[in-house]
């Protein structure tokens, strides 16, 4: 039985969310999992994956922005995400030792997933491939996740509600100090009389227990109990990935700029974005389809929100990014760790939590 979102629980979030409150608002946004959990192998890892568009054959780029709060971690492709301010094919997060393993299932599914465009052009794979730590709760050395394993949760994408907490690449994470991972939210809005959504996927493995807010109260402070510590740095080890689309159009530019609101999104939990914190953000938009620049005209031409209107989009980005982060945490249950062993990362009281509102 599914455990009950933030929202279920009564926390009132701003902003309204799509029907979903899923990235999966977001009109042809697929999602998908590979959830590995095996105690025997102290495994807790997975892949999770993500199709902006259902695309087949020959990509339909997807333009894009990211940006990096801090840079303790790792997103591939995003060296020509900047300078070209699109990208193609999926978006896959794993863990940290898992990125050359994804990164290679990926490619092995776009060249065979856009088969006319490798075969018929010279196409080239860059994928976008992000991690976080899950060394707490998983034998990350062992080196659990595989390309087959990228390949699968890439099938295994689809549309509809999105499973949050331990599942794929969140399976192994913490955040705050209890059990998190996957999680996910969208936001509605409008801007100059046209409907928009922004939908939100979020890995989340960040924060410490006493910085910890939700909705302005001191959650961390209330409810400080049973915080995992022997043996452990008392320093933010962890890193949040924040995946952003919408349907809005928007340049690359502007992309950017949605990325860099993520930052005040996970700020609003009571994050400081750690010196060893990975935080780092992508913002894609499914507006403006067309072919791939080698197979376009020598002029394009596009529509983008004029900069000057684009705040009630910013604000869409923020409040989703933070109601994701809790969803990924009210999600989680007590998980035994693996190093150091004998400990427990605890899920939150949700019924605790819901009292507090």
């Amino acid at each position: 039985m599914r455990k009950p979102r933030a929202r279920d629980l009564g926390l009132p979030f701003p902003g309204t969310p799509g029907p979903l409150n899923a990235i999966t608002d977001v009109a042809g946004v697929t999602v998908g999992f590979t959830t590995l959990t095996d105690p025997a192998l102290k495994m807790r890892t997975g892949v999770t994956a993500i199709r902006p568009r259902t695309d087949a054959g020959v990509p339909v780029p997807v333009w894009a922005g990211h940006y990096a709060l801090n840079g303790n971690g790792e997103m591939t492709g995003t060296h020509w995400i900047d300078d070209a301010g699109y990208m193609i094919g999926p978006v896959c997060i794993t863990n940290t030792h898992g990125v050359g393993a994804v990164h290679h299932g990926v490619t092995q599914w776009m060249i065979e997933h856009y088969v006319d465009f490798f075969s018929k052009d010279h196409g080239w794979a860059m994928p976008v491939v992000a991690e976080t730590y899950d060394g707490i709760l998983n034998d990350i050395n062992a080196l659990h996740v595989t390309s087959d394993h990228a390949v699968a949760a890439l099938w295994a994408a689809k549309g509809g509600p999105v499973a949050e907490g331990s599942v794929g690449g969140g399976n192994g994470m913490i955040a705050y100090q209890f059990k998190a991972g996957t999680g996910t939210a969208s936001r509605v809005f409008e801007i100059g009389g046209q409907g928009y959504t922004m939908g939100c996927l979020v890995q989340a493995n960040h924060g410490r227990r006493p910085d910890f807010q939700v909705l302005g109260k001191p959650i961390g402070q209330l409810m400080p109990e049973g915080v995992f510590d022997r043996g452990l740095p008392q320093k933010e080890m962890g890193s949040i990935i924040v995946v952003l689309i919408t349907d809005a159009p928007l340049s690359g530019l502007s992309l950017k700029q949605v990325a860099k609101r993520a930052a005040l999104g996970i700020g609003r939990g009571g994050t400081p974005g750690g010196n060893s914190s990975g935080d780092i953000f992508l913002a894609l938009s499914t507006a403006n389809p067309g072919p791939m620049p080698q197979r376009a005209g020598a002029v394009l031409t596009k529509t983008e929100i004029n900069g000057e209107a684009i705040d009630p989009l910013y604000l869409a980005a923020v409040q989703a990014v933070e109601e994701a982060v809790i969803n990924a945490i009210v999600a989680g249950e007590d998980v035994a760790s693996v190093k150091p062993t004998g400990q427990t990362v605890p899920g939150i009281d949700t019924a605790r939590l819901a009292a507090l509102f």
